[in-house]
């Protein structure tokens, strides 16, 4: 028996960098809602979360998906980068480090 995942073809799925006011701490995360996501983790309604203790509240990168499964795989590989290699992808969006979420 094979279980089938309904997906919503509507609904987006979004991978994000954030990074500190310093740019030397990067944290990446997935949601369904990046504005609100982003909120949250500007709010720091986790006071105990890595990105509330490292100040990651400047969104540098993100890419919108349509599949949740193509952005846990995205998040997963990011993840798994060095630092170097992030850097690059976050630079080729936004070479200046801007706070996209202006």
């Amino acid at each position: 028996m094979t279980k089938e995942v309904e997906l919503d073809v509507d609904k987006k799925y979004f991978v994000y960098i954030l990074a500190n006011y310093t740019n030397t701490v990067l944290y990446t995360g997935i949601t369904n809602n990046i504005e609100r996501r982003f909120f949250e983790h500007k709010l720091k309604t986790n006071p105990n979360s890595f990105s509330a203790k490292y100040k990651t509240n400047k969104l540098v990168w993100f890419e919108e998906f349509n599949s949740p499964i193509e952005a846990i795989e995205t998040e997963k590989r990011i993840k798994g980068w060095v630092r170097k290699r992030k850097i690059k992808l976050i630079e080729e969006l936004n070479p200046e480090w801007k706070n996209l979420s202006s």
